[in-house]
């Protein structure tokens, strides 16, 4: 088992140092792993079935759905009508264009289900107007790299379906409601350190707008917004599946930015269609490779081993979950979040259970683990698209990401000990 498990970790980062892509690494490593105990031809037959068997779930039709949805209202408009509702609603506030920052993100990762695209069409957006109004650049990129990843928590999610599928049957529609308190938590954390940040450097206020604008900008955004209720409402409401509301949300996302706001021309539709089967492909052999690692894993009892060795270092649930947490962190700032769930959830969510946690808090933890890694280097996606857009370099918005992370952190914390914020919802709404 030992041995399994050195070459399975040094042969997953050694693919990843000569730039293999991340699901390759994962493919190839697993595949020599694998070749230590199993001869060549049943190791490639069984590397095959476990692949095919990880796509095999009707719950995972929802991804390419969603991130369709989430390519058409990137290109649709919608982000600018969401930004400017913001900047309408709190824009005067001291640091405003920093909290319409945050609040666009959160909305437009709710809508769209993506860090990358809230961090791409917000960031596209509010990063030159932030800078235009004095606001250091590195902030504005630090802020739009964190809040971004609002999105992974605040539903519809596809990182919260995949851990459905990781855990072995966890509803999906009682994760998005458990991710909702949470989510808006960061959200809100992110904010006060803005607020601060913002009151300590003198940033100038905007003006503050009739409200007869406010009202217009706000009237301007409802058919953006209304996704939200229509998805979500009808998960909640038993009218549709978690798949079905993908396909809802693509048609929906059409009608909108298509026929009411016109600014996706059909020319482009079939670029859209292309690109959201591009990133569902990426997705899928992620999906499948990480399926046969966890397999592999299973088969070599590594899970339980790491769990028992957990279990032996404290008795004490406290270090343990915060263990967990740190470990997990770390992973986030190497891996990408879905491998990171396929792989991890296997190996920590059954020392949560033995811990008292339920898989549903666990999710949620694991996943704001995840997404604080998300913006974290070396390998954080939104980091390097958002110092793209602002004209910086990573190590220039390190300083300024640090009270963020700090932020995120204690949300996190709360999270892991407080098993209210993720639970409260979902059990008032009978799930």
């Amino acid at each position: 088992m030992e041995m399994t498990a050195i070459i399975l970790i040094v042969g997953f980062f050694f693919f990843l140092l000569i730039n293999v892509p991340v699901s390759i690494s994962i493919g190839l490593a697993t595949m020599v792993a694998m070749l230590i105990n199993i001869e060549l031809e049943p190791a490639v037959t069984t590397m095959a079935q476990r692949m095919a068997g990880g796509l095999d779930s009707f719950a995972l039709l929802a991804i390419p759905f969603f991130v369709m949805s989430g390519l058409i209202m990137g290109r649709g408009g919608i982000a600018k009508r969401l930004i400017e509702c913001a900047m309408a609603l709190i824009g005067a506030l001291p640091g405003g264009l920093a909290l319409v920052n945050v609040v666009s993100c959160m909305l437009f990762g709710a809508i769209s289900g993506s860090a990358v695209a809230a961090c791409s069409a917000i960031g596209s957006f509010m990063l030159p107007e932030m800078k235009k109004k004095g606001y250091d650049p590195n902030f504005s990129a630090a802020v739009t790299a964190a809040a971004a990843t609002t999105g992974m928590l605040i539903p519809p999610s596809n990182i919260l379906i995949v851990y459905a599928i990781a855990s072995g049957g966890v509803s999906i529609a009682a994760l998005f409601m458990a991710g909702y308190i949470p989510g808006i938590m960061v959200g809100l954390a992110l904010m006060v350190v803005c607020y601060i940040w913002a009151k300590i450097k003198g940033y100038p206020l905007s003006d503050r707008l009739p409200m007869k604008v406010v009202a217009e900008k706000l009237l301007a955004a409802i058919p953006s917004l209304f996704l939200i209720v229509l998805v979500i409402g009808g998960i909640v409401g038993g009218v549709f599946t978690a798949t079905e509301a993908g396909a809802i949300a693509v048609v929906y996302s059409l009608i909108l930015s298509v026929g009411v706001y016109g600014e996706v021309k059909t020319r482009e539709l079939p670029g859209i269609l292309l690109k959201s089967a591009e990133t569902t492909a990426i997705v899928m052999l992620l999906i499948a490779a990480s399926t046969a690692m966890s397999w592999l894993l299973s088969f070599e009892n590594i899970p339980q081993t790491l769990s028992a060795a957990l279990l032996e270092l404290s008795d004490n649930p406290i270090v343990i979950l915060l263990l967990i947490n740190l470990l997990l962190i770390v992973v986030g700032a190497f891996l990408d979040m879905t491998p990171a769930v396929l792989i991890f959830t296997p190996i920590f969510l059954p020392v949560a259970m033995q811990l008292g946690m339920s898989p549903l808090q666990f999710g949620i933890m694991i996943v704001l683990n995840l997404s604080i890694g998300l913006c974290s280097p070396p390998v954080g996606a939104v980091l390097f698209i958002t110092c793209a857009i602002a004209k910086t370099k990573l190590e220039n918005i390190i300083r300024p990401l640090l009270p963020l992370y700090a932020a995120m952190f204690v949300v996190l914390m709360l999270v892991t000990y407080v098993a209210w914020f993720s639970e409260a919802l979902p059990a008032a709404l009978g799930f």
